[in-house]
């Protein structure tokens, strides 16, 4: 192997180098990483990568390959469990003495000292272990292991192989791991389908697109009394947990929440067919369903008693709405705007001052096809018209009440 190696480090070099990038992640590329070893004859038995990445829940990301066929991308979450598992791992020494960790656990005995993952590479037949640091161009370092079941262990023409691919290798890493930032910060503050037009680079200030779609208003009651005497702490684990409830249950069903506005959350049901409109305003009847479900939960748990129980309103509308980005030159926002959104709002706060969980608009209805459950007509600010509404019973157990001919059976469906 002593003559092999520079020539199996050349090789996974140049493909670090060229090819590599173009892979879609990091476990991509351990498991090509790891195969390519294999080729060339190092004994990689286990190849893994801890990357500390920037996420609103998600502490690291570890790619892992082995040669019984595990492939897996593993998300760390900050909790006591994980941090203690950092704390007795070799990831942590390499971070702190940004020096390799070896054991050949083949030759060490099993004590109590050992690393917890060293005990258990030994159970399962490993008998050499090394971790690495890949140096970050903005000097953190992250971590890369191998390990083998080969009965000598890695010897020093192996080592040296993988001390050759530890740069090229951080390189191709950061680059995905930079690339997944971008992608997380924007879903997670403009939303996918924003983000995906702001990473591919087809938006400008003031591009956008007539869409249609089902725009969803929901607020909490009494936000403002409950603001003025709260503790600032309180009141913000108790918007967390009201725009947790609310942003989960949109999701679910196919449903963007695009913008917090003080305790308004706006969502929006895209569609572009008179079949899609039904599915689209049925999905957005059984997110506000899940909304009150989810909120009544969180009612029950009582987890802070300094905060009140959540009562919210929910406002349906659907039409066309133009989706795009407005703002200053330094500073763009990505929404939804047009008469449809002013009119879902007005709902919103027809809804609060009439005392009512949910208001939905004539379109609503007449996308549904049913005017079950009309409340009345009533003149809301900005528009000449009354407007008509519908309040639907979304707490009948498995039934939404709004429709029962044509929406019994799919909420049934749904349950």
């Amino acid at each position: 192997m002593v003559l092999e190696a520079p020539l199996v480090a050349a090789d996974v070099v140049q493909w670090l180098y060229s090819d590599a990038a173009h892979l879609d992640g990091t476990l991509e590329i351990v498991c090509e990483l790891a195969t390519r070893l294999q080729g060339g004859g190092v004994p990689v038995d286990r190849v893994t990568t801890g990357i500390w990445i920037v996420h609103p829940n998600v502490r690291a990301e570890g790619s892992i390959w082995t040669s019984d066929g595990l492939r897996e991308l593993r998300r760390y979450v900050p909790g006591p469990d994980s941090e203690a598992d950092y704390e007795n791992s070799p990831i942590k020494q390499v971070h702190e003495t940004k020096r390799s960790v070896r054991v050949s656990i083949m030759s060490s005995e099993n004590t109590e000292d050992d690393f917890p993952v060293i005990q258990e590479l030994r159970d399962e037949g490993y008998t050499d272990y090394l971790a690495l640091p890949m140096p970050f161009s903005d000097g953190s370092v992250k971590v890369a292991t191998f390990a083998t079941k080969a009965p000598g262990g890695f010897s020093v023409s192996h080592l040296s192989v993988f001390d050759s691919l530890m740069r090229p290798l951080a390189l191709v890493c950061e680059l995905k791991t930079l690339q997944r930032t971008a992608a997380t910060v924007l879903d997670t503050y403009v939303g996918p389908r924003a983000g995906s037009k702001v990473l591919d680079g087809t938006t400008r200030r003031g591009d956008g697109e007539w869409i249609k779609a089902v725009v969803s208003f929901a607020d909490i009651r009494g936000f403002t009394r409950l603001s003025n005497t709260l503790p600032a702490d309180k009141i913000v684990l108790f918007l967390n947990k009201y725009f947790g409830a609310m942003t989960e249950a949109v999701e679910a069903h196919g449903g963007e929440v695009l913008k917090f506005i003080g305790d308004e959350v706006m969502a929006i049901f895209p569609y572009e067919t008179d079949e899609e409109a039904r599915e689209a305003a049925f999905q957005a009847l059984l997110a506000a369903r899940d909304t009150f479900e989810k909120i009544g939960e969180i009612n029950q748990q009582r987890t802070c008693v300094q905060t009140p129980d959540m009562s919210v309103g929910i406002a349906l509308h659907a039409g066309d709405v133009f989706y795009g980005n407005v703002g200053s030159e330094t500073r763009l926002d990505f929404t939804v705007v047009g008469p449809a959104v002013n009119l879902a709002s007005r709902i919103a706060e027809l809804a609060k001052d009439l005392g009512r969980d949910v208001l939905v608009s004539d379109a609503i209805a007449g996308i549904m096809g049913c005017r079950h459950g009309l409340f009345g007509e009533y003149h809301v600010k900005g528009f000449d018209d009354p407007v008509e509404v519908y309040s639907p019973d979304l707490t009948a157990g498995d039934k939404l009440g709004y429709c029962p001919d044509t929406t019994a059976e799919r909420a049934l469906e749904a349950n």
